[in-house]
């Protein structure tokens, strides 16, 4: 099959650190090239993948200061997907909902994946636009708006393999970790006061966005000690690992209805449960008492503490490795693919030459 992947332009693909819908991107194109497909990524110039790359700014937006207007980039890109379309069989947008207008130019099947939330705004343009194809990443999010067409729901995946399994947390001292945007969604002002109240170091680490920094500054700067609060800014992908891998659970506070949460099963794929509160899509990724413990408070969170070395740290790698895996993932979308392509076919009539699902 030739499929089109288009990108999000803020972050290259996959992300030197954090970026969690360029690295499911990252790895859903290298695996479809694995798998026989013919795969055009487009995407910042910088991106590192198997597939052909097709960019139209050198570098991640995020990097360049220079750069006023980064919306007018994401213009030429859907400019220049909708003058190739013709060398592809479906077009996978992973852009929200500034592609949809984009996508309805394009005769050829298209499909969405809905990475992020939904806002008052934004939910009026998906409305707009419902009878597009979109892809979910867990059932929760569904809940949303429930009257968008669905295809089905993916679960995010990553590669077990670049998470080294971590069999004993450290001790010297023992630490609950926090990695995320440091914004009220995410809850790190929850997560200090979880350490705080339990006794606890709390290591936490992530990107201070521009619309956060009075929040940061606020909120959480004044509370970091280098002691028993610490922040160690954004972090490498191989750090990133080693805080959550040698942490004896990672906290997951979050304040909004997330419809994933990839730094859960990255902490549990390293052999660290995860406490997290009872939002978005926390119930389909975290399984209650045995890789974690879901809260519906701060002060469900600090008992959990004390129960969280009691679990198994190989059942967290486990589940993981066999729920959200990279292949599970990209078996889900080569069936969504096929799904989207026989309803197009059924409208519009069938090609003459059918792509498959091999290449």
């Amino acid at each position: 099959m030739r499929i089109a992947q288009v990108a999000p332009l803020w972050e290259r693909v996959p992300p030197p650190g954090y970026g969690g819908i360029e690295l499911i991107v990252g790895h859903l194109t290298d695996e479809l090239v694995r798998r026989g497909h013919q795969v055009t990524l487009f995407a910042s110039g910088d991106s590192q993948t198997l597939a052909r790359l097709e960019a139209v700014c050198p570098q991640a937006l995020r990097l360049d200061r220079e750069t006023l207007e980064p919306e007018a980039y994401a213009v030429l890109q859907y400019k220049r997907v909708l003058d190739a379309a013709g060398e592809f069989d479906l077009v996978h947008f992973h852009t929200s909902y500034p592609a949809l207008p984009y996508a309805e130019m394009l005769n050829i099947p298209v499909v969405h994946t809905l990475h992020n939330g939904f806002t008052r705004e934004n939910q009026q343009v998906f409305q707009h636009y419902r009878h597009q194809p979109f892809i979910s990443i867990s059932d929760a999010q569904q809940q949303r708006i429930r009257e968008l067409n669905y295809v089905r729901t993916v679960h995010n995946g990553i590669d077990p393999a670049s998470y080294p399994f971590v069999e004993e947390p450290a001790d010297d001292p023992p630490y609950l970790a926090f990695l995320g945007r440091m914004s009220p969604q995410k809850g790190p002002h929850h997560a200090i006061e979880i350490a705080k109240r339990s006794g606890w170091t709390l290591k936490m680490a992530g990107k201070v966005d521009p619309i956060d920094r009075a929040y940061f500054e606020a909120e959480i700067a004044p509370q970091i000690d280098n002691r028993q609060i610490q922040y160690h800014g954004e972090l490498c992908h191989r750090d990133k690992v080693r805080l959550l891998g040698y942490a004896t659970a990672t906290l997951f506070p979050i304040t909004w209805e997330e419809p994933f949460g990839l730094v859960s099963i990255e902490s549990m794929c390293a052999g660290t449960p995860v406490i997290a509160f009872n939002r978005g899509a926390v119930p389909e990724i975290v399984a209650h008492g045995a890789t974690g413990f879901i809260c519906q408070t701060v002060d469900e969170a600090v008992d959990a503490v004390s129960l969280v070395e009691d679990l198994d740290r190989e059942n967290c790698r486990d589940f993981v490795e066999r729920h959200f895996s990279v292949s599970s993932m990209v078996e889900k979308y080569e069936a969504a693919y096929q799904k989207v392509l026989n309803e197009f076919w059924s409208r519009n009539g069938r090609p003459v030459s059918e792509p498959t699902l091999a290449a």
